[in-house]
This record gives C-alpha cells, structure tokens and sequence, in this order.
C-alpha cells in the first residue's frame, strides 16, 4: 500500500520569519496538496536560550496570510501532537536512553575547560578540531569510563549531555530528490549531541523522533540542513526504523540579487526591500524590520513570485494562482543551485497582480488612503480614477502619488515645464480657452476632444503647445493620464477654476 504524503514545516520561534522560510513551507503545502495529503506545523522550540517572544505567532500569521494554511499543528488538533517540541521533552529522554542501551549513543561528562582544551590541542596538531572516533577515546565519557564510574557520576547529579556514537569508516548513503544520491563517509563526521545538559534535545534527536512519530512521508527542507542527514540517516537506522524513513528533499539557498550568497536581512536594508513577509518589531531591540505586507504588496503575488525562486513549470507561464501552483508543483523541477532575489521582479508580480485586480476592487483599498487624507469621494469616481492611473503603478500606495490632482488643485506648478513649454503667448491662448468651454453643458471626453480639436485648427495652435499647457494648469506637471478624461472628471467649473488660477500664478 503507497504511503500517505505528510510533510511538515518545522520553524524556530528564534525570530522572525524569513522569506527563505516561507518558501519552504510553501513547497512543502504545494507537495501535500498535489498529492491530496497532510501539511504540518510544528514549531521546534528546544533551543530556550534563542527563544524569542512573539516569534511564534509571526510565524503563524505569516503563513495565514500566504494562504499557507497547515492540516494540523500548532493552533490546531490533530492525532500526533502535541506539535510544540516543548510540550514533548520527556518523549526525546526515552529515545536518547533507547540509542545508548543498543549501543549507538553515550553519556559524555566533558566540562567546557576540558573541551576548549581538546579543541586547542588539535588545532596545534593540525587535526580536525572536533569530538569524534578518533577523539572520544581521550576524552570522560561512558565509553572511557567503567559502568561503575559512570553510574557513579550519574548517580550524584553530574552534568552530562548525550552524543551519537558516529561509526569509525562506514559510507552511508543517501537519496535526494533534488540532488540525486550522496554519499558520505562516517569518518568525516563528529559525534553530535543528542541530548543537552538543560534536559532538552538537539534538533537532531527531536526532528527524527518527531518525524516518525508524527508519520512524516518526505522532509523538504533548506540546503543549509543538507550536512545533517547523514546523521538523521543514521539515527533511523541507529532506531530500526529504515521503513519509515522519509524521503528528503533539499531546497536551493535564496541567494543576493548580485548572486553572492545567501539573502539575508542586511541586504534587504542595503538595497531597500524588506526580506520578511510581515513587519517584525524586535522585542530585545526594539529595531522594526519592513514586510512585504505592510509595503504594499498583494499575498498572491507574492506567493507567485516566491514559488518562481527555485523551481520552473517548464514553460514560460509566470501567473500562477495557488491552486495552479498547487496543479503544477513538482520536485523534479526544483533546481539544486541557488536562486538571485530580484526586487524589481517582485514589484512586476505585484503590478500583475494589480492590473488582474477589479477596478471596484482597486478602488476600495485606495479608498482607505483617500479616507485618511479626509477625502470622501463617490465610489464610482474613485473607480474611475483608479481606472486611469493603475497601469502606471505597482502598488495600491502609489495610486495617490500619480492621482493627487484629481482631488486638489495644483498649488505649484513644474518650472522645468514652464521653462520649456511655456511661451508668452501661452496665457492668452489658455484665456481664450476657458471662454470656449464656458459654454459647453456637454462635458464628455467624446465632445471635449472635438472641442479642443477645434479649437487648435481655428487659433491655429499646435497640439503640443496647447495640451502641454492645459496639462500643467490642471495637474501641475507634464504628466498624467488622457487630458479628456481628466476635464470629464473636474467638470466645466474646475477645469476653468485651474486653467485661470494658472495663468495668474505662472504670470506672477
């Protein structure tokens, strides 16, 4: 009988969220929903000491708000919990204990003196500096130690961690899904810890244990865990459970726009976009962190443009809704070298997304800008705003910056244009104008055009000269939408109100 695909996104609450991260948990989501099964989240708190307050629930909004929405986990019931590794502690004790009464794990008594000192001998013997087959042998362990002693010690309390047994030569083998077979030999690895002195387990003893208990199917996770699985190999094997194993499946680094390394927060500081799906607010600094939320940006745009880092379709579609992902998605053509972040590629998906938008739509959120300017304005003239200017932006924000003249008059007027285009004749030619369309009850963008056009082959004015001037009277500035369009919705009083207001200013 095939297996059940679960999967599982498995985070730190170390702060916040990553865009890297939310990628993976994206991956994962698509994974389960193309092949109908479950997607976790489980929330890998044995670290206290980089716990961070209000993480978790970052993490968790994040995700909601991608649309990222896990089958079981943290926030929500479901037969394997509970799904905070916290709340499962006493669990790992069982199977860090289990490892060393089959022999494949050991108690180590080493103090940090006595590590430093290990470290430092090896370095001036030019040895790898770490604790291993060829080193635990000199070091206080259950493995150099009699069963008496070490009884003894555990008996009166003495601080011990536990450490994985790391065979001496052994080639373990490997499958990935994105990277084919690896193959590491055991002597290249150190004998990690299992299980901490505070109580707690490493990632390591937990994430295995978690994963088997809670019947995970395939760990798609990021490049950085790829030195782990060796390890995490050997503890399935170490635990007899080879038949349970998960397939696993690295994911590619989300690297700098330049392509040198890994993205990271600075850059996003540096060059001006946030790396966070939400704002973050430090709790211990106090420093706030932009997110792409807050910055305007649509979710399902970015969701679009994250599921493009790392993995093709295969043509050359771009658009894609989450259930299309969803249809789409495969591991095969997740790449396995990194992929550059490119910020003017984001803010493309958010204007695709954008113009995909209903104008009403559109016109409600852009509403909610107007309102906090005091500005109360009929629906339908706000949809036909937006109708005018959203070709020319990226995000709901900067509909304002290119709209403004539509709800005030210019107060000042764009003296590169005036310098330029603004010739002495230019008042008298506009004064004429407004005593055209002081009689004109039709004000229609069909009716203006034959107007103005009139107008120019009776004065004999060059389209250029007029509408240029006629531009700046009533934007300030030599830029905007079709003139008409602009007249249509200032009506007859406005449109001469500026024109006049204008030439008297520009004069002056």
């Amino acid at each position: 009988m095939e297996r059940k695909v679960r999967v599982r996104f498995a985070p730190s609450p170390t702060g916040p969220l990553h865009i890297g991260g939310v990628r993976t948990a994206l991956y994962n989501y698509l994974f389960a929903k193309k092949h109908n099964g479950d997607f976790l989240l489980r929330i890998e708190d044995t670290d206290q000491n980089r716990f961070v307050p209000g993480a978790e629930e970052y993490i968790m909004e994040s995700l909601r708000w991608c649309g990222i929405n896990w089958d079981e986990g943290v926030g929500k019931n479901g037969p394997y919990g509970p799904y905070r590794q916290s709340e499962r502690k006493d669990l790992y004790r069982q199977y860090a204990f289990r490892l060393i009464e089959k022999g494949f794990a050991y108690f180590a008594f080493d103090t940090t003196e006595e590590l430093d000192d290990m470290r430092k001998r090896l370095e001036a013997e030019k040895g790898n500096a770490q604790y291993d087959a060829h080193t635990r042998g000199k070091m206080r362990n259950s493995l150099t130690l009699s069963q008496l002693e070490t009884q003894q010690l555990l008996d009166e309390g003495a601080t011990y961690v536990i450490r994985f047994k790391m065979p001496e030569n052994e080639d373990i083998a490997m499958e990935d899904l994105i990277r084919g077979s690896v193959k590491v030999n055991s002597g290249q690895l150190d004998d990690k810890v299992l299980f901490k002195s505070d109580g707690m387990p490493t990632y390591h003893l937990a994430n295995v244990v978690d994963d088997y208990l809670m019947d995970i199917s395939h760990v798609i996770r990021g490049e950085e865990w790829l030195p782990s699985l060796p390890l995490h190999v050997m503890l399935y094997r170490a635990f007899d459970w080879h038949d349970k194993m998960p397939q696993f499946a690295h994911l590619p680094l989300l690297l700098k726009p330049d392509g040198n390394g890994k993205l990271s927060k600075r850059d996003g500081d540096r060059l001006g976009f946030p790396v966070f799906p939400l704002m973050w607010n430090d709790p211990k600094s106090g420093e706030v962190s932009s997110g792409y939320r807050e910055s305007g940006y649509f979710a399902d745009a970015f969701v679009n443009m994250l599921a493009l880092l790392g993995w093709n379709p295969g043509n050359d579609q771009e658009i894609f809704s989450l259930d299309e992902l969803v249809q789409e998605f495969s591991l095969e053509r997740v790449g396995k070298s990194g992929s550059k972040f490119d910020p003017a590629k984001a803010r493309w998906f958010n204007h695709q997304y954008l113009l995909k938008k209903d104008d009403g739509e559109v016109a409600e959120l852009f509403n909610l800008i107007l309102k906090d300017k005091g500005i109360f304005e009929e629906k339908q003239r706000v949809v036909k705003v937006v109708s005018l200017v959203k070709e020319r932006v990226h995000f709901i924000h900067e509909i304002w910056d290119q709209a403004a003249f539509f709800f005030y008059a210019p107060e000042s007027y764009d003296q590169k244009t005036i310098d330029k285009k603004w010739k002495p004749d230019t008042s008298e030619i506009l004064t004429n104008l407004t005593k055209i369309l002081a009689s004109v009850d039709d004000f229609s963008v069909s009716n203006l055009d034959h107007i103005l056009h009139d107008f120019m082959e009776m004065n004999e004015v060059p389209a250029g000269k007029l509408m240029i001037a006629l531009r700046l009277s009533l934007v300030g500035a030599g830029m905007g939408p079709d003139l008409k369009e602009i007249m249509t919705f200032l009506g007859r009083d406005e449109t001469i109100h500026r024109i006049i207001n204008a030439v008297n200013t520009i004069n002056s």
